[in-house]
């Protein structure tokens, strides 16, 4: 078999298996949309590996790199990503060898390094095995980087609906135009704004620490964005930093945040009592105290003015209650 012929077959079988895998992608997430994606993503890989294979066959050369010269891409796409020996593809590296080729630029900041656009995965397989990565490396400027990217977010581990979300609003960070993102996402205009609500309702912090939830879809990230306020984040401040919330899975994060959430506060007992003054006279209240509300009613009796002494000294009060905070350290 010739050398053509070779690569020829190589890159119809890798773009029979990114179809493969974005197809199994578009059922898993649902009914957003799925034919439309799936379009979406079929043609552009077809695009894509056209061209690779084109390059290739017009005689790009694949090279081999020291993968500790090769940096990673300017934008995140993964929320977690790393690779320990046992992983499935490690595994196939070490025992058929790197059977398709990474994509890189040489660095845009350092001519002595480069900077990957397509296989961050197989980098970190072949980092552990110890071995030089094959690559082409190819003239691509920021716009043909993120696009690369979605060959590979399409093939073997699927970004999850909230990587696919911050991915989009990294890049519209980065002041990439949304036709790009649509393209290195494979989706539609729609299906787009869908994922920028959702990372843009819900801070990094609490994304960071649910994990890349690849078992939680966009019907569940939706309605997690939609049901949020400013003060859902100090409720969950104790439980993402506990431990038994760090050790568990990712998907089980997400349901333990949702639960936290439904969660009803248990409202405080409500207290109330009278008040007289010790030195006697025909005044009295009577004070009620809730959480966050507390109120005194009086019978002035005979200080009928009392009430409005009361209030002309409410700042004085208050300002004296402040010092004596600061002063025992509270």
């Amino acid at each position: 078999m010739s050398r053509r012929d070779r690569l020829k077959g190589l890159f119809d079988d890798t773009a029979q298996e990114l179809a493969a895998a974005n197809y199994e992608e578009t059922t898993l997430r649902g009914s957003a949309g799925p034919v439309r994606t799936m379009a979406l993503t079929l043609g552009r890989m077809e695009e894509e590996s056209r061209a690779m294979e084109a390059a290739l066959l017009s005689g790009e050369r694949i090279v081999e790199l020291d993968p500790d010269l090769i940096d990673s891409s300017f934008v995140r796409d993964r929320l977690a990503d790393q690779l320990d020996i046992e992983d499935e593809l490690v595994q196939s590296i070490a025992e058929n060898g790197q059977e398709v080729p990474i994509l890189v630029r040489r660095h845009p900041d350092d001519e002595e390094r480069y900077q990957i656009a397509y296989g961050h995965r197989r980098l970190q397989a072949i980092k552990l095995l110890g071995r030089k990565v094959q690559a082409i490396v190819r003239q691509l400027d920021d716009t043909d980087v993120v696009i690369a990217q979605g060959i590979e977010n399409s093939a073997r581990r699927n970004l999850s609906y909230i990587e696919r979300a911050v991915f989009a609003f990294n890049l519209e960070l980065k002041g990439f135009e949304r036709p790009v993102i649509m393209k290195a996402l494979s989706t539609d205009k729609t299906e787009l704004s869908k994922l920028l609500s959702v990372a843009k309702a819900i801070p990094a912090e609490i994304v960071r620490s649910v994990g890349a939830a690849p078992g939680i879809g966009r019907r569940r990230w939706m309605a997690l964005a939609q049901d949020w306020n400013g003060l859902t984040a100090a409720r969950l401040t104790k439980l993402i930093a506990s431990q038994n919330f760090r050790a568990e899975e990712s998907d089980r994060r997400f349901e333990l945040l949702v639960a936290e959430l439904a969660r009803k506060e248990a409202k405080p007992e409500a207290t109330e009592y009278d008040w007289k003054p010790k030195t006697g006279g025909k005044i009295a209240g009577r004070i009620k105290s809730a959480g966050n509300s507390f109120t005194i009613a009086l019978k002035t009796g005979d200080a009928p003015d009392f009430g409005a002494y009361i209030s002309r000294r409410l700042d004085e009060l208050y300002e004296a209650y402040r010092a004596g905070k600061l002063q025992a350290g509270e």
